[in-house]
């Protein structure tokens, strides 16, 4: 039996929506449906055959990175405690937990080495 991936999200932070959403629109067969982010801006989902697949958003004050990039969310139980251990293990907390209402609570950490997690805690259903 194989393991149910932990990889929850798929996400592509970009300065030009319009020019990144046509590009993997057109790369990948999407189609996209964008939605009110109030102080964030337009936030877009890709749909593939009627099912989000991922998102795309514009860098926020707190986005860990340089220039347009995707990045990943991993499932955790629980996101604080996720933030607390990754301190305890010699990593640091790039954007601090944070609930996304009506989606999950999420944050980033970075391992020491610098490489940049975003932890996703689902919303209990």
């Amino acid at each position: 039996m194989q393991a149910q991936s932990p990889f929850l999200w798929h996400e592509l932070v970009t300065a030009d929506q319009a020019v990144s959403g046509a590009f993997f629109s057109g790369l990948f067969g999407w189609t996209r449906r964008e939605v009110d982010a109030g102080p964030y801006g337009t936030y877009t989902l890709f749909q593939a055959k009627g099912q989000d697949v991922a998102g795309m958003m514009n860098p926020t004050p707190d986005s860990p990175g340089k220039g347009a990039y995707w990045h990943f969310y991993i499932a955790v139980a629980d996101a604080d405690d996720s933030a607390r251990r990754a301190v305890s293990l010699g990593g640091s907390v790039v954007v601090a937990p944070h609930d996304v209402p009506g989606v999950s609570r999420i944050c980033a950490v970075a391992d020491p080495a610098g490489a940049v997690a975003h932890l996703m805690q689902p919303l209990a259903r």
